[in-house]
Formats: structure tokens, sequence, C-alpha cells
């Protein structure tokens, strides 16, 4: 169970938040922006309208939360529950392939979960060891910086760090690691 009294003010404020920005757009390469947040901004279509967002990555496995509530956006699901021993890596590639493309055609992006805090963070996370070249620190670090309540569950990071030494020993991604997005 989450309490209030446990966290410090600002974790509790970003649980408070429905999303944050990871990634800004750039303007020279023509990139969209990255979003992290939870189910509630996926619902908020002014919200989502307001920072042009057009596609959305749903990382839940709920039956209340449908794929495609919000009409009118570019819809990605992938079905998981937030459990240490639920299977992530099967939906990694795919899921930043989507990701990338999307932010490469200037496109903006949310990518959320129950309350942005492990499978959606852990999501972005392999995302910018993916496409960015980055270790799962680095990528831990900027997230967090962004979004200071995340906290992959001990599974995920796993998962994310085992990922991230396969594609480095593979040749996938250098070895020259990124520390910034």
């Amino acid at each position: 169970m989450i309490r209030r009294e446990d966290m410090k003010e600002e974790v509790w404020q970003a649980m408070c938040t429905p999303m944050n920005l990871v990634l800004a757009a750039n303007p020279r390469s023509g990139s969209g922006s990255l979003y992290l947040g939870s189910w509630m901004a996926s619902v908020d279509t002014e919200l989502l309208q307001s920072h042009k967002i057009t596609h959305i990555v749903q990382v839940l496995d709920v039956p209340w939360a449908q794929q495609g509530a919000a009409p009118g956006f570019v819809h990605y699901q992938i079905k998981i529950l937030d459990s240490s021993t639920a299977e992530l890596r099967p939906h990694l590639e795919a899921a930043c392939k989507h990701i990338r493309d999307a932010l490469a055609r200037g496109k903006n992006v949310l990518v959320h979960c129950q309350q942005g805090i492990s499978r959606s963070a852990a999501v972005v996370i392999a995302y910018l060891i993916r496409q960015h070249n980055m270790t799962y620190d680095s990528a831990y670090k900027l997230v967090k910086a962004k979004r200071m309540c995340i906290k992959p569950n001990p599974g995920f990071e796993k998962t994310l760090r085992d990922w991230e030494r396969d594609l480095r020993t593979a040749g996938v991604l250098s070895r020259t690691q990124s520390t910034s997005g």
C-alpha cells in the first residue's frame, strides 16, 4: 500500500501529475516529444490535445482500461501485469520500434500504465536504452529526473539490465554508451 507519509513531497506531487515530458521535440531533426504518465492522462483528451499527443502506448492488462479508450489517437497496447514475474522482454523491440517510428515522424507519444510508476517507466527506459544507446542506470536517472515517482519493479529492472547486456554483447548497441537522451 502506498502511504503519503512515507513519501517525499516531490514524489507525491509527481504521482499526482498525470504525465511528464521525458524527451522534448527536436525541431532540427523533426522528432516528436515523449511523455510518461498514468492512465488518467490517457483518458484526458483535452490534456492530450494540449500537448499535441497523437500516439498512446498503453502498458496495462486490466479489463476496465480498454485499448483505444481515447478516440482519435493511434493506440499501441502491451498487455502486462505489474509483477516481477511478468514477461516484459518479448514486448520490448516492438514497443521501442513503435515509439521510435512515431517520434521520427514528428508525432508526440504518451507511454502510460496505471500510475506511471513501473510498467510504463520500464518501457520508456527500454526505449532510451535501445534508441539512445543509454545504459540502464543512465536511462533510469534521466526518467527519474523527469518523473520522480518512477520505480520499475525488480523483475522489470532485471529484464532491462539483461536486455541491455545482450544487445551490447550482440553488437546491436555500441559499447560506448550515451549518458543523455
